[in-house]
């Protein structure tokens, strides 16, 4: 079952759910909560690597690390792919998962906010990082601060019994892949 602002509010109210800072005047809507865009990028730089092997347990993507102040423009070219960072810290409990979408004032100006990482799971805690992209044929100016995405709150049947401690539990800056943790040998 998905939460209403109602239900959503008594949680954060109990600590059941936590997200921090956050403004619920401005951020909650009628079946979620508004995340701010941060002001920490990671972006992919252009290599002379032919390929990335995902079974390289070394393998890090060449990204430079850029701080944007917040209210200043961060422009995301058309094609371009970057990672960023929500401003809030969120902590899921154990029954509950999170969607998150982006918004749909910024998808009709062609940016999404995630390509696959859509969720979040019972028990994570910590800053989400966004898969952000520019599909549309001009350059945007992105701003840290601005109202980015939302979470949509899901309850579970039950609780689960493994609680998400994963590749990227208590992020706190934009995550590259970490996929290279999955394979035991290296593929040739």
């Amino acid at each position: 079952m998905i939460l209403s602002d109602k239900d959503i509010r008594k949680n954060i109210e109990a600590g059941r759910i936590k997200i921090e800072p956050c403004d619920l005047s401005e951020q909650l809507q009628s079946v979620g909560v508004d995340l701010r865009l941060g002001t920490t990028f990671k972006i992919f730089k252009v290599t002379h690597k032919s390929h990335i092997n995902l079974a390289d347990k070394n393998y890090e993507p060449d990204t430079e690390t850029v701080e944007i102040p917040e209210g200043s423009p961060f422009v995301l070219h058309p094609g371009e792919f970057v990672l960023g960072i929500t401003k809030e810290h969120v902590e899921i409990p154990d029954d509950m998962m999170v969607h998150i979408d982006g918004r749909s004032s910024l998808g009709r100006l062609g940016i999404g906010v995630h390509s696959t990482a859509g969720h979040a799971d019972p028990g994570y805690k910590g800053r989400l990082t966004l898969e952000i992209s520019n599909i549309g044929k001009l350059p945007i100016a992105i701003i840290p601060g601005m109202r980015f995405c939302c979470l949509i709150f899901e309850t579970l049947s039950s609780p689960v019994e493994k609680s998400y401690r994963g590749k990227y539990y208590q992020t706190q800056s934009p995550s590259t892949s970490k996929i290279g943790e999955e394979f035991t040998g290296q593929v040739k």
